[in-house]
């Protein structure tokens, strides 16, 4: 599962760099809207960043919430612009709502983990601190 989530990390990272090359053919003498669609790749890096980082780290609790709140959002703006679109099963929306959901799953599951990673060291804890 840890290889489907980091093909799931990259897949979004792809996704980034297909949106930054598809803006700047669309927006190259349209600096400040360019800009704007830079910057929502850049928005993509991070977030595939942050999603490889918590495929690797399974007890991290923190990173998964952040991954979470990330796809969640990331989520949100893709259904808002499909809807914007017209067309909610068009091609680029249709794909990162896949790879976000796919993702957000995984940020659960990794939560899921990491209490039970948490449940399993707690009772060793309160053990040592009787003796």
């Amino acid at each position: 599962m840890k290889l489907i989530d980091r093909i799931f990390g990259c897949l979004m990272f792809l996704g980034g760099i297909g949106h930054g090359f598809g803006s700047y053919m669309a927006y190259k003498n349209d600096h400040i809207t360019l800009l704007w669609a830079w910057s929502t790749s850049f928005a993509v890096f991070l977030l595939a960043a942050v999603n490889l980082l918590r495929a690797g780290r399974e007890g991290d609790r923190s990173l998964a919430w952040i991954s979470l709140a990330g796809c969640l959002v990331w989520i949100a703006f893709v259904v808002w612009f499909a809807q914007l679109l017209g067309n909610p099963l068009d091609f680029r929306p249709l794909v990162n709502l896949i790879i976000a959901v796919v993702l957000t799953g995984f940020s659960v599951r990794s939560l899921l983990r990491a209490k039970m990673l948490d449940e399993r060291v707690q009772p060793n804890a309160a053990t040592a601190r009787a003796q």
